[in-house]
């Protein structure tokens, strides 16, 4: 279980909910599948196959939203809502209207839902009570806003903030890279963005960020907006201007630690989980005081 793109979110350090309380509100919500007639159906789904909603271990919780959507494209719909109307006018010998033909068309949906393909996908989520963390592992802002969403129309106040930092990532990135020296912890690697305030963009892909044409986009007005970066040789990732964390791998010198110590996949599971949350907790709280932490309001 290794997470790969983070949206991070602020809880209440120790908040005060057990695992068996959570799971008994998310089991109000749970994944049912798509009827005949839906297009689409959301819900909480096991992380493990025949597990608990709240995969736990040594505190941490992992939970798994599963999304259900019925593959109709929009042109399908308008074939066979075109054939229907064309057959009509030349049955009756008339003309059909926009409102009849925006009718016939919502009643070809619900005559080819039925036929569609159900395509279904799961977003996970990591809640760290003691740190006071949800991470959704979501490359897009999208769907990390789909569970987040489910999560407080299932569990009753949830109080998960967005984090805030006192130095904005932008800035802080753009000063790492002008003064050729990452924060304490961190390299600097070599894939870049800079932007200026027109949107021009310029991106650097496996290239040195020493070179002094680097340095000229800075110094004529252009900021950083995404960075890679390796924390402590062990976990490499993207972070960008919305403080978001991409493209995030776990280095072969931490997984390696993994290998040989699980007799089962379910022993490996909880293994990886481990390895991962505790470094990621680590990770952030590096990547925090390298951003001058957070405002005291948002904790």
């Amino acid at each position: 279980m290794w997470f790969k793109n983070l949206y991070l979110y602020r809880l209440p350090k120790n908040w005060a909910i057990d695992a068996a309380a959570l799971e008994e509100q998310l089991a109000r919500l749970t994944l049912q599948g798509c009827s005949a007639t839906d297009p689409r159906s959301i819900g909480w789904v096991a992380p493990r196959d025949g597990g608990a909603l709240i995969h736990s271990v040594n505190q941490q919780w992992l939970l798994a939203l599963g999304v259900e959507e019925k593959l109709l494209p929009a042109s399908i719909v308008k074939r066979f809502a075109s054939d229907k109307a064309k057959a009509i006018e030349e049955a009756e010998g008339r003309r059909i209207g926009r409102k009849e033909m925006r009718e016939i068309q919502e009643e070809m949906t619900l005559e080819l839902l039925p036929r569609a393909f159900v395509r279904g996908r799961i977003s996970f989520a990591w809640i760290d009570r003691g740190n006071g963390w949800l991470v959704i592992d979501s490359a897009s802002p999208a769907k990390a806003e789909e569970l987040l969403e489910h999560l407080r129309k299932s569990v009753d106040g949830v109080p998960a903030k967005v984090l805030k930092v006192i130095q904005s990532p932008s800035a802080a990135m753009t000063g790492w890279v002008a003064g050729g020296e990452a924060p304490a912890g961190f390299t600097l690697d070599q894939d870049l963005e800079l932007r200026s305030a027109e949107k021009a963009t310029v991106r650097y892909v496996k290239h040195s960020l020493e070179g002094e044409e680097i340095r000229q986009h800075i110094e004529a007005g252009k900021v950083v907006t995404r960075l890679a970066m390796t924390w402590n040789d062990r976990i490499s990732f993207v972070l960008d201007d919305n403080l978001q964390i991409k493209r995030l791998a776990f280095l072969d010198i931490l997984k390696e630690q993994a290998d040989g110590q699980a007799d089962n996949e379910d022993e490996r599971f909880d293994l990886d989980f481990t390895l991962m949350s505790g470094e990621v907790a680590q990770l952030l709280d590096d990547l925090l005081a390298a951003l001058g932490g957070e405002p005291v309001a948002a904790v």
